[in-house]
């Protein structure tokens, strides 16, 4: 059985990347220059970046993405300082998956 983890024994990951929403872009690669894409951040926790990626990708799906880039994985180490990421990071230690997308 499992359960959530506690704050002592949390990884929290955070995965960047860019990815576009809509029925029309599936099947396309993202490009450098791809003006439709929106730059993305997750923030969640696994039990490693294998999970992590799985849980991203769907919940990104979940949110209309249907292109996705991802270009790093890492661990936020401590609670950051911006108010936005504070509030993904507490709500991926609380077991969600918080998604971030930068619309310019």
């Amino acid at each position: 059985m499992s359960r959530e983890p506690e704050i002592e024994e949390a990884v929290v990951y955070i995965v960047v990347g860019r990815g576009v929403r809509g029925d029309d872009s599936a099947g396309r690669e993202i490009g450098a220059d791809d003006q439709e894409a929106t730059p993305i951040n997750v923030l969640l926790t696994a039990v490693d970046e294998e999970e992590c990626i799985e849980r991203a990708l769907t919940a990104l799906a979940g949110k209309g993405f249907t292109r996705v880039e991802l270009d790093r994985i890492g661990v936020v180490d401590g609670e950051p300082e911006d108010p936005t990421f504070a509030s993904a990071y507490w709500n991926a230690i609380d077991g969600q998956v918080a998604v971030i997308a930068f619309h310019g």
